[in-house]
């Protein structure tokens, strides 16, 4: 065995999970779902304001679409917004942002995910200014191991339709893409999955920028970062969305309303 073979990052398993690891959540409706995503990416740093969105896909077709005017942190299950495929209203009580046209281009072209973030997130939003995605420096930052887009292009708001389908080719098969002097956009195929990838580039975002501040360090052993990176990206990490709205619930029981 050579030296290169003894560093080689091992196969991970998946966890079996032979009793209940933590209280379970009470049984959520999507709208409940969504609700608690956005109070916990909220949590994360995806907090501009009332920058920002998140589409969830039904399987009649249909997509759930947190309100335009409401914070991400307030966000309550009965302020759920449902609308069509091109982003037409069908209910509920409050108004949908323009800039959902960025949600339907991209669901269009990426039948494999059904949630679609969008916002300026704190650390983020760094690296889609600087025009280039961060280094993985420890292992929640491996999380999600694949591919960052960059559109390194600004013409405006990602209402206008053309806007909006250059930024869903730019971003392709990716799952995170960084967007020039705007912002951060990631895809998931399921709530569960889109917060992961969500809390983990933040994270990532967020220690290479303070790493680099301190004068730089040594990224993570590429090899071990994609076996962590991929086995995640294949397994639940289970447990963690259902912690995190945990805590959301004891801020707020009220985010189920």
């Amino acid at each position: 065995m050579t030296d290169a073979d003894t560093n080689r990052p091992t196969a991970m398993r998946a966890m079996v999970v032979t009793k209940p690891i933590a209280p379970a959540l009470p049984e959520l409706t999507a709208a409940q779902e969504l609700a608690l995503l956005c109070r916990c990416l909220f949590a994360e740093g995806y907090d501009d304001h009332l920058a920002g969105h998140i589409t969830y896909k039904q399987a009649d077709g249909t997509f759930l679409v947190n309100p335009f005017g409401l914070t991400w942190d307030e966000v309550t299950a009965s302020d759920v917004m449902t609308m069509d495929a091109d982003g037409k209203e069908i209910s509920g009580p409050w108004t949908i942002t323009p800039a959902i046209t960025l949600h339907v281009e991209l669901h269009r072209v990426r039948d494999d995910i059904a949630v679609a973030i969008h916002n300026q997130s704190r650390w983020g939003t760094v690296w889609a200014d600087i025009g280039r995605a961060p280094e993985i420096y420890d292992q929640t930052g491996a999380l999600y191991h694949g591919r960052v887009a960059v559109y390194d292009e600004y013409w405006g708001t990602v209402d206008d339709a053309s806007n909006a389908r250059a930024v869903a080719k730019a971003i392709g098969e990716a799952n995170i893409g960084l967007l020039a002097n705007h912002g951060v956009v990631v895809l998931g195929a399921d709530v569960q999955q889109a917060y992961l990838r969500a809390m983990s580039f933040e994270w990532r975002s967020r220690q290479a920028w303070r790493i680099a501040a301190a004068g730089g360090g040594v990224p993570m052993n590429r090899d071990a970062a994609r076996t962590y990176g991929e086995f995640f990206n294949s397994h639940q990490f289970t447990g963690l969305f259902e912690a995190m709205a945990r805590r959301e619930l004891r801020r707020d029981p009220a985010v189920l309303n």
